[in-house]
């Protein structure tokens, strides 16, 4: 007897001979491109902003609480490694608005042409990189 899943495998060719496709075409077939790994990180770095936005809201509960509260909590946001997670916040915070841009071209219709995708993408990445560091040198400035 015949598994569904092996009847569900077999195709044709474009000559028409019977072929056996692969289990998962995205991950067998297709190479990696900039515009997959960016959509992808885009979806990550959206829920590490959900995750930074909690952390926002324990340092509102923790002004609000009173002093050792707060205190506690600036503590640990600036031990080094607080400072690094505030950093890797900001590089999803500038890397998602940045592919949200991309994001709303693309939803007017525009760049997808696959050298404008790439060079978008590119712009992403460059983009992120240059905001995060403005970012930081005013933090060092102000801090």
């Amino acid at each position: 007897m015949t598994d569904i899943r092996e009847a569900s495998m077999v195709g044709r060719a474009t000559d028409g001979r019977l072929v056996q496709r692969p289990l998962s075409p995205h991950l067998q077939i297709y190479k990696p491109q900039i515009s997959t790994a960016i959509s992808i990180f885009h979806r990550i770095t959206g829920i590490a902003l959900s995750v930074g936005a909690l952390l926002l809201v324990c340092w509102l509960i923790a002004a609000a609480s009173g002093d050792a509260a707060y205190d506690g909590l600036s503590g640990f946001l600036r031990s080094w490694f607080g400072v690094l997670i505030l950093f890797g916040w900001t590089v999803a915070l500038w890397y998602h608005f940045c592919a949200g841009l991309r994001h709303l071209a693309w939803d007017a219709g525009y760049g997808f042409d696959l050298p404008t995708m790439h060079l978008t993408g590119k712009a992403v990445l460059a983009a992120t990189a240059v905001l995060t560091v403005l970012t930081w040198i005013a933090v060092i400035i102000v801090w």
